[in-house]
């Protein structure tokens, strides 16, 4: 494709799989020329989470679904995954308060898996060592959060 043909950004539909949460992605480059991430820390291997990460200025929420979403944080406590209430889709990520590199600061991680009409067999991926680059270095936290914050709850509770 010649740089005449080429598309600067493209504008992309998603959401969860009963529709309680909807929302439109635009995606600078488009999606075909996306590396997406696909990272190996237990809370994207356990979503299945296929990344992407749109500035918050690029995502529109449809009906107040952003407020819809549930969340969950662990380790840190810092980012917000997102999740359908209902379905239990996992949609993705909000970095706000994150310590993540500034190029990603105050982005989405987007799951393309809740995109409308991709063929994920068409993507490019790159693979991510979250397990190996994420803290708490090399520890897979799966299965453990709840005890983590019990242990929390109870320490605070004996003060």
């Amino acid at each position: 494709m010649s740089a005449d043909n080429t598309k600067s950004e493209e504008t992309y539909d998603g959401g969860c799989h009963c529709g309680y949460i909807k929302f439109s992605a635009t995606l600078s480059p488009p999606l075909s020329e996306q590396k997406v991430i696909n990272c190996s820390c237990s809370i994207c291997r356990r979503a299945g989470y296929l990344l992407v990460y749109p500035p918050y200025e690029k995502v529109k929420w449809h009906n107040d679904s952003r407020s819809r979403c549930a969340t969950y944080q662990f380790n840190e406590k810092i980012k917000d995954q997102l999740f359908c209430p209902k379905c239990g889709i996992s949609i993705g990520i909000d970095f706000r308060e994150s310590n993540i590199p500034v190029s990603r600061n105050h982005h989405y991680g987007l799951s393309v898996r809740t995109f409308n009409n991709i063929d994920l067999s068409t993507l490019t991926y790159r693979q991510f060592d979250g397990i190996g680059d994420v803290a708490p270095h090399g520890q897979d936290l799966s299965g453990i959060q709840y005890e983590i914050d019990e242990a929390e709850r109870l320490k605070g509770s004996s003060n």
